[in-house]
């Protein structure tokens, strides 16, 4: 697993009984992007993926929408006081010709692996505009989600998370098609992290926008990863946990369909009703 675990020596306690063991625990460490050798913002993020989630962070900041327009993406030499390279500083270089947006708009560049891009000034000022609109891909049918297939898809995310069997801290994102199929799933201290390594890895295959897919992930909704959605061209979220109000909000604005507390055939649509096969779900009640 290289740098995403650590060894740890731990007291168990079990029934009275005490030991010392060794025990796995899943890596945490900051990564400084850069975009353009200017410093853009530190996240709190799981070892490994790190192009990609830098690809997909800047995404969702409506910086790129294409592979072609990643020039280069490296690490930094240098990136300590001695000079040596900490794999912790990654630089992102934009291909000639690209205009960047305004992403600097007074928000902090700190960012942590619970909640995301944080102090953001105001709803305006997250809500970047999207690339893609919400539809379902053009000259095909919509996108008709039966709801026994949503409930089937957190066990196979489950059964996907390698190291989350190791260490038991990790949350995780996956990406399906309409019919279930598995394309991609990453783990991630952070959920955010977790959602950028996916979209990061679809841009630099080119995949973007995501139509017609679904975005599962194993914690919250929160507005930032229904922004990252919908900047990815997803139409479909779907959490295991509760969204928030702002989320909420935003699927309804754009047409996203939310999903949330997915728990076996238990679950909540909160907006884009129009992709869940409600009657069916209704008659097999």
């Amino acid at each position: 697993m290289g740098r995403v675990t650590e060894r740890r020596k731990v007291i168990r306690i079990r029934d009275g009984v005490i030991s010392t063991r060794p025990d796995t625990l899943v890596a945490e460490e900051p990564l400084e992007i850069r975009l353009n050798g200017k410093p853009l913002a530190i996240t709190m993020r799981t070892p490994g993926d790190d192009f990609a989630l830098a690809a997909g962070f800047l995404v969702s900041e409506g910086v790129f929408g294409r592979a072609d327009e990643v020039q280069n993406i490296v690490y930094c030499a240098g990136a300590t006081v001695d000079g040596s390279n900490t794999y912790n500083v990654v630089d992102v270089r934009t291909a000639p010709g690209v205009v960047l947006p305004d992403i600097t708009l007074e928000r902090n560049v700190y960012t942590t692996s619970s909640c995301g891009l944080c102090g953001k000034a105001s709803l305006d000022a997250v809500r970047t505009t999207a690339r893609w609109a919400i539809d379902d891909g053009a000259d095909a049918p919509p996108v008709r989600l039966e709801p026994a297939l949503l409930a089937g898809l957190p066990d196979r995310l489950r059964a996907a998370q390698r190291v989350f069997d190791r260490t038991g801290g990790l949350h995780a994102a996956a990406l399906f098609t309409e019919d279930g199929e598995l394309l991609d799933v990453r783990e991630d201290v952070g959920r955010h992290n977790a959602v950028d390594k996916l979209v990061g890895r679809a841009l630099q295959r080119g995949d973007l926008p995501l139509s017609r897919t679904i975005l599962l992930v194993s914690g919250r909704a929160s507005f930032e990863l229904a922004q990252k959605a919908v900047m990815a061209g997803i139409p479909v979220l779907a959490a295991v946990s509760a969204p928030s109000s702002l989320a909420v909000d935003l699927a309804a604005e754009t047409g996203l369909t939310l999903v949330g507390f997915l728990r076996g055939p238990s679950m909540n649509v909160y907006a884009g009703e129009h992709r869940i096969a409600l009657r069916a779900a209704a008659a097999q009640g």
